[in-house]
């Protein structure tokens, strides 16, 4: 029987392309660090020798897993999953593999914050609309790895988000710009993960109503877990105010989607008795012809993974680098001007109006 025939190694490809054997690993895991004559040289000995990269074997000459993980509080988000849409297409690009915890309760959050399987399994941690302790900061912080914080302004640390506060400010300045003054704010409940972007976005509204010289009501501060009986729990408590409110600002489109259900369902106009913005420019946003403010979800992926890949590529990149990327308002059919005085409330009965001889 002939002997078994020897697999090429990554040494085989060095040796005749006449390279380092990490400058062989860098090129076939496609990092920028290389030369494009000696990228060419290793590409070509590869092809020779039939050769097929081990990320295991990578791994143990270069410290590299070729790896990136995330970190999400849920998988079942539309931003979230528009985020993982653009963080894979970058990575792919880069020869990098994605894998995603997924921390949906507090024991499974309290594993993963115990074990930090990102330490052995990855070369960058990505942490995606997660509101995280000081003391999950600090376990992050001690990780190894290079950690990019998405969606939220992690101060000191590498972050890509939008300004929320000011996104959220320019959505209200518009409600009250149509003469709108009972403005409902309705928000996501504590432990869905993303009460971060909650806080700075009704700090925003808040700011807008001060501008505004309008009183900051409690009453019109609602919150709602995912799922439409939650959420019409949470209008019907707005609704049964003794001055309701005139619109709506939903602090996400998947939550204003379920607004709109809610208050059509009650035979509610939309927007000529109430008016409703969203935020997040879903896909569904302009077949629901709803108003909102738009942030590029793909576009945070991609940003998100570039900065990654940079970080994992390049160790002087500075690590506390941010990102901002820009966010802007689209008025469509769900708001409109304030509901003026019906024709009752106009003249009294049987007494002409002004404008009438």
């Amino acid at each position: 029987m002939p002997p078994a025939q020897r697999h090429p190694t990554m040494a085989d490809v060095a040796e005749r392309a006449g390279v380092s054997v990490s400058t062989v690993s860098r090129t076939l895991r496609g990092l920028s660090t290389v030369s494009d004559e000696a990228r060419e040289r290793v590409e070509a000995a590869a092809r020779e020798l039939s050769f097929v990269i081990s990320r295991q074997a990578s791994s143990l000459v270069t410290g590299k897993t070729g790896t990136v993980a995330v970190l999400a509080p849920t998988l079942g988000s539309w931003f979230v999953g528009q985020v993982l849409r653009g963080l894979s297409e970058v990575l792919r690009d880069a020869g990098l593999d994605l894998v995603v915890y997924s921390v949906a309760d507090l024991a499974e959050r309290a594993a993963f914050f115990d074990r930090l399987p990102a330490r052995r399994n990855a070369d960058a941690l990505l942490v995606v609309s997660f509101d995280l302790t000081e003391a999950e900061f600090a376990r992050l912080d001690g990780l190894g790895v290079p950690v990019v914080y998405v969606s939220q302004h992690a101060p000191g640390r590498a972050s890509v988000y939008v300004e929320d506060v000011a996104a959220a400010r320019s959505g209200t300045r518009y409600l009250c710009g149509l003469g709108h003054r009972r403005i409902a704010f309705v928000r996501a409940s504590p432990g869905t993960g993303f009460t971060c972007s909650s806080r700075t976005r009704l700090f925003g509204y808040r700011e807008a109503l001060a501008e505004a010289q309008l009183p900051y009501d409690e009453d019109l501060v609602v919150a709602t877990s995912r799922g439409r009986r939650h959420t019409a729990e949470a209008v019907g408590r707005l609704l049964c105010l003794a001055d309701p409110p005139t619109a709506v600002f939903a602090e996400t489109d998947e939550i204003a989607m379920e607004v709109l259900w809610v208050l059509r369902s009650s035979g509610i106009d939309i927007p000529g008795r109430i008016s409703v913005l969203g935020f997040d420019d879903h896909d569904h946003a302009e077949w629901l012809d709803l108003t909102t403010i738009a942030q590029p979800a793909v576009e945070v992926g991609r940003a998100a993974g570039t900065l990654a890949h940079t970080l994992i590529d390049d160790p002087a990149t500075d690590p506390a680098r941010h990102v901002v990327l820009p966010t802007y308002l689209i008025p469509r059919g769900t708001t409109a001007p304030v509901p003026g005085p019906g024709p009752s409330d106009s003249a009294p009965s049987g007494e002409p109006d002004a404008g009438e001889a």
